[in-house]
């Protein structure tokens, strides 16, 4: 459905974006992921018609939308800071892209409280101010208005950034719902990883100006391609030259000289299981306590490597104490 080809954007004599190829399915939760300042939100606002590239094609249903003015490119935003109009009740704020267009009062009024029931705006919020609502009431409504007018297309620029934890976990839930509902292609952009896993379909993850890697979640989480993306998604150790061949040889597997691994937290465990039996032994540096689980250091020859345990009730280890890292060959990645 969408096609960037061979995007550049500069601002100034800095490249921000250079040669991005990307195709985007009908329906897809799409997610740009990447630190600040890689390029995921100018090229959301590139497709929305707020910055010209330099050079390259945008194409959206085949149709080369590249210098097609952004009102007329029928895409919803919502903005991380929402931009609200103060001014206005949340009717009103909700209400306005079909005032523009001039459409019928009473049309107005039906579409208004069609979207608002679907996000859970009650009649009563409607005629509130706007700058009386809760942060999450609030992108609620930058939400509806970005949906009343039935874009082909959603754009959701860091919608939650400006949410505490608890209500930010709450509406990841709602918004990858209501997509759902309504099919809408979205595009969102985030650099919370657990957000873009969560809720993705797909997910690009951007660095400096380019795409690392495209995949599924899972693709993205336990089949990363490059050292960026080892590094940038989740918790993960690196498992120098000498580690990764005494793993392959310990297997039976051919070892691949001079690589570097990598290989999650999570996949090493002090307990061997029928998938899980090849193991590096050492010894506890540190402990660190979550709750649900707790987090070993583990001194493995001259590298520190993580581990994750659940919190059972058994008996935690103590610094000094010598233990068995077991993992799966398969869990390492190679780069």
């Amino acid at each position: 459905m969408i096609k960037f080809r061979d995007i550049r954007i500069n601002y100034g004599d800095f490249t921000a974006i250079d040669g991005l190829n990307l195709n985007i399915n009908k329906g897809e939760f799409f997610t740009f992921l990447g630190p600040s300042g890689c390029g995921k939100t100018t090229t959301l606002r590139a497709l929305a018609g707020f910055i010209s590239p330099a050079g390259g094609t945008i194409e959206v249903n085949g149709k080369d939308i590249t210098g097609v003015p952004v009102e007329k490119r029928k895409i919803g935003i919502v903005f991380q800071s929402y931009a609200l109009f103060p001014s206005m009740n949340v009717f009103e704020n909700i209400a306005f892209g079909m005032r523009v267009l001039k459409l019928d009062k009473k049309i107005i009024a039906e579409k208004v409280r069609a979207v608002a029931k679907k996000i859970d705006l009650s009649d009563s919020q409607l005629l509130r101010n706007v700058s009386e609502l809760s942060g999450g009431q609030q992108q609620r409504v930058a939400l509806a208005r970005a949906i009343v007018m039935k874009p082909e297309i959603l754009c959701l620029d860091e919608p939650l950034s400006n949410l505490d934890a608890k209500l930010r976990l709450g509406l990841r839930g709602e918004l990858k719902r209501l997509q759902r509902d309504l099919g809408i292609t979205t595009l969102y952009v985030t650099h919370d990883q657990e957000e873009a896993l969560t809720l993705s379909d797909r997910i690009a993850v951007f660095n400096k100006g380019k795409i690392e890697q495209v995949g599924t979640p899972d693709e993205i989480y336990n089949h990363s391609t490059t050292e960026f993306v080892c590094d940038f998604i989740g918790d993960i150790n690196r498992l120098p030259p000498a580690l990764v061949e005494k793993a392959a040889i310990q297997s039976g597997k051919k070892p691949e000289a001079g690589k570097r691994g990598f290989i999650r937290v999570e996949r090493l465990s002090i307990a061997p299981t029928p998938r899980c039996k090849v193991y590096f032994p050492g010894i506890v540096t540190d402990r660190e306590y979550y709750g649900l689980y707790i987090k070993y250091t583990f001194q493995v020859e001259d590298t520190l490597l993580k581990c994750l345990e659940k919190n059972d009730g058994s008996p935690f280890l103590n610094t000094g104490d010598e233990r068995n890292l077991y993992f799966c060959i398969d869990d390492i990645m190679l780069i």
